[in-house]
């Protein structure tokens, strides 16, 4: 009996330093904003470090064996995925650290679940438009009921995350609690989301993001799986939602600015009161001209506009022109064989240049009328509007990572780091900074704080009134060229000091900081579908036979575009049939040949049709009829089309 008391003790003590453990951490230090932008800035001086290399496991390793464990009793789901609908979510690749995961409806636990696979190793966020699922019972949302759980080789993995609720007019961002599941014991769990603070409302676009931000696995990042999502309202009840309801475009949802086939843009004005215009099919709508917009319209500007229509076609109309009433950007879908907008490859952002409308209108805007006016060739509505300076649009390739810069602080307030030895070797003419980042206006540049010329903002653009060059933004990444920073800070990296900040004009939190040479992708407005899906392991090939009209497109000035993922995030092209021999184009030095590489960005891969006639020769009957895809990791192609420019 006494020994049992005694061991009792110990174990009783041992949970209680556990405990104490668990529960202990640093809190983050705060930041203070600059409300004097000229003065000196304090530093953030931190050496980053460095994870610890993990062995990569065999196929046999990989394999997943879950125990049968069933969640908590549960109330009725509102979604539970046995119809296999789940257009209503959508990878969020614009936060921190996000992976370009898969989604699918896969079998788990004895039913059907959403899976969400891990591409790359990073955070997963798995969005759900809440309110395109329950319309306007959607303010009636007090509590969230999902059961997750995550797979892995290592059945002693821990996993954890939390629920984002983007909610009321203005999608302000609420955190709701965090989740976890340990593998060996609680796989899947319930996780209960008290979101009574959220305020979601019943008109606009609210939505929630499902995060897995914390891994401990010592094998491979694990999978996520979601199932039996229930709403509640203030009273328990379950509310129904809609399955076959479609994420769409809600406002401020990164991960779905697909700016395949586009021109970058800079120094970007928005077009007041276009954020709700629709009409039906060769129906026109449109809203007149604010003074910044028509300032904004000129030589080297571009039109973009955010829209949803059942044709994915999009163009303007100048109905006021002196010209006359003219579509532009129309192509051939009106049989007049015009030039075409530009479209990205999700088919809901379209842009017009300045030269295309003036080809058409005359290049004086003064005498293109006082409106734009929009329209497709089936029902359609426009979300926004904006007018910007045509930029590239970079794909980095041979980038170094800045390790260890993730930081955030005010508004028109520094932070940044001692920058790594072969990041600032990696700094040379024709190579890009990459800035992975949000802020609250959209705006990010770099301060080199302890420049030899002095304190120098480098991309500010005319935030701070100095009117010099902007820095390429997104909203999600933003491009400062080793050319911008010569100019301000001279040629030589050694006189550009120790430390590299960021800032914005806004609250601002940078994610990621990388560099590389700074290929650009190509816009183009006309596609030709090659009917790719493949898939396969690392350096295992797999493609399509081209037509003999798939093979007359390429020609100079084509490229091939893909849409892919890959483990490590490139993708190049294989011809095997080719005259010279089995060829890989666009490998880069992953093969140690040290040819030149694809142009990608881990979701969009181009190779242009000089990149393969500089290897193969320009006589395409050389190339062979067969195009394959390869990586040096796992790998899987999507889509595939030769773009060009009509």
């Amino acid at each position: 009996m006494k020994k049992t008391k005694l061991a009792t003790l110990i174990l009783v003590c041992a949970m209680m330093v556990f405990s104490l453990v668990a529960c202990s951490g640093s809190s983050e230090e705060k930041k203070t904003a600059d409300p004097a932008p000229t003065e000196t800035p304090s530093t953030v001086e931190t050496t980053p470090s460095v994870e610890k290399e993990e062995a990569t496991p065999t196929p046999e390793a990989a394999k997943t064996t879950l125990p049968a464990v069933t969640p908590e009793p549960a109330v009725a789901p509102s979604i539970d995925f046995e119809d296999g609908n789940f257009a209503f979510a959508a990878v969020d690749t614009g936060r921190g650290g996000a992976d370009n995961s898969t989604l699918e409806v896969v079998d788990f636990n004895g039913s059907k679940a959403l899976k969400a696979t891990n591409v790359d190793g990073k955070n997963m966020f798995v969005a759900f438009n809440l309110s395109a699922m329950l319309g306007d019972k959607l303010a009636d949302v007090k509590e969230i009921r999902i059961d997750l759980g995550t797979e892995n080789a290592d059945k002693f993995a821990s996993t954890s995350g939390r629920l984002y609720c983007m909610a009321g007019e203005d999608n302000k961002e609420y955190k709701a609690n965090e989740w976890s599941v340990y593998i060996e014991t609680s796989n899947p769990k319930t996780a209960k989301f008290d979101v009574t603070k959220a305020g979601f409302i019943g008109t606009g676009e609210n939505y929630i993001v499902l995060s897995k931000e914390t891994d401990n696995s010592k094998t491979t990042p694990s999978n996520l799986l979601i199932d039996n999502i229930a709403f509640l309202d203030g009273n328990g009840a379950t509310i129904e939602a809609n399955s076959a309801a479609e994420f769409g475009n809600p406002a401020g949802f990164a991960s779905v600015d697909d700016r395949s086939n586009l021109f970058a843009l800079t120094n970007v004005v928005n077009w007041e009161g276009y954020d709700s215009v629709s009409a039906g099919a060769w129906a026109q709508a449109g809203v007149p001209f604010t003074d910044a917009v028509k300032e904004a319209l000129v030589p080297g500007s571009v039109i973009e506009i955010e829209y949803k229509s059942e044709s994915g076609n999009m163009w303007i109309v100048m109905n006021e022109s002196a010209a006359g009433w003219k579509r532009v950007g129309v192509g051939d879908a009106d049989g007049s064989g015009q030039e075409y907008a530009y479209v990205n490859g999700k088919k809901n952002t379209a842009q017009v240049t300045f030269e295309q409308i003036a080809a058409i209108c005359g290049d004086d805007v003064s005498t293109w009328g006082s409106q734009i006016q929009c329209e497709s060739d089936t029902d359609w509505a426009v979300t926004g509007v904006k007018v910007g300076q045509k930029a590239p649009a970079y794909a980095l390739t041979h980038a170094v990572n800045f390790e260890g810069f993730q930081t955030s602080a005010g508004a028109w307030a520094q932070a940044g780091y001692t920058m790594p030895e072969e990041f600032k070797a990696a700094l040379v003419p024709g190579s890009v900074v990459e800035i992975s980042y949000k802020s609250d206006t959209g705006n990010m540049w770099i301060v080199m704080n302890e420049a030899q010329a002095g304190w120098m903002r480098v991309g500010v653009g005319n935030a701070d009134g100095s009117g010099q060059g902007f820095a390429i933004c997104d909203g999600s990444k933003a491009y400062v060229t080793y050319e911008d920073l010569a100019k301000y800070c001279g040629e030589d990296v050694s006189t550009w000091g120790t430390t590299m900040q960021c800032e914005s004009d806004g609250n601002w939190e940078v994610y990621g900081v990388r560099v590389g040479k700074g290929d650009s992708f190509v816009a183009t407005n006309s596609h030709l579908d090659l009917g790719a899906t493949a898939s396969a392991g690392a350096w295992a090939q797999a493609g399509v036979d081209l037509t003999e009209d798939q093979i007359a497109a390429l020609v100079p000035g084509s490229v091939i575009d893909v849409e892919y993922a890959s483990e490590t995030g490139e993708l190049w092209l294989v011809f095997p049939g080719a005259a010279k021999g089995w060829t890989r184009v666009g490998v880069g030095d992953y093969d140690g040949s040290g040819q030149g590489y694809s142009k990608f960005d881990g979701r969009h891969c181009q190779v242009t049709f000089e990149d393969i006639a500089e290897i193969l020769g320009e006589d395409t009957t050389q190339w062979g009829a067969t195009l394959q895809f390869e990586a040096s990791s796992n790998w899987s192609v999507t889509a595939a089309s030769i773009g060009s420019v009509k």
